[in-house]
């Protein structure tokens, strides 16, 4: 099982990023995935999840609501986060993760850094 994380850069606040998580090893709608972010300083924090196909439930952290999206494409295995309106503070190495039935994250992606500056 294998995650990787991508699309990550440098954006001036207000901008937009769409993150990639390319997986490999199972299939993204049989698992709920998350998007996680540590900002420096701070305790790494889930900010989105979408769970397995079955359920096609999401969950956004208040801080993101409304300007990130999550999605996943099962043709490519891969789950995206769309981030708009970015601001200095969404600065940070984002992760992607699989989540396990009992709420665990039992595999990570590499982590991808968005910098959000003027």
């Amino acid at each position: 099982v294998q995650l990787q994380a991508s699309g990550g850069g440098w954006v001036q606040p207000g901008g937009a990023l769409r993150l990639s998580c390319a997986a490999s090893g199972f299939t993204v709608d049989a698992y709920a995935i998350g998007w996680f972010r540590q900002a420096p300083g701070k305790e790494r924090e889930g900010i989105s999840c979408i769970d397995s196909a079955n359920e096609r439930r999401t969950y956004y952290a208040d801080s993101v609501k409304g300007r990130f999206t999550i999605s996943r494409d099962t043709a490519k295995n891969t789950l995206y986060l769309q981030m708009n309106s970015l601001r200095r503070e969404d600065t940070a190495l984002y992760y992607c993760a699989r989540v396990t039935s009992a709420g665990g994250r039992d595999y990570w992606g590499q982590g991808t850094l968005v910098t959000v500056s003027s």
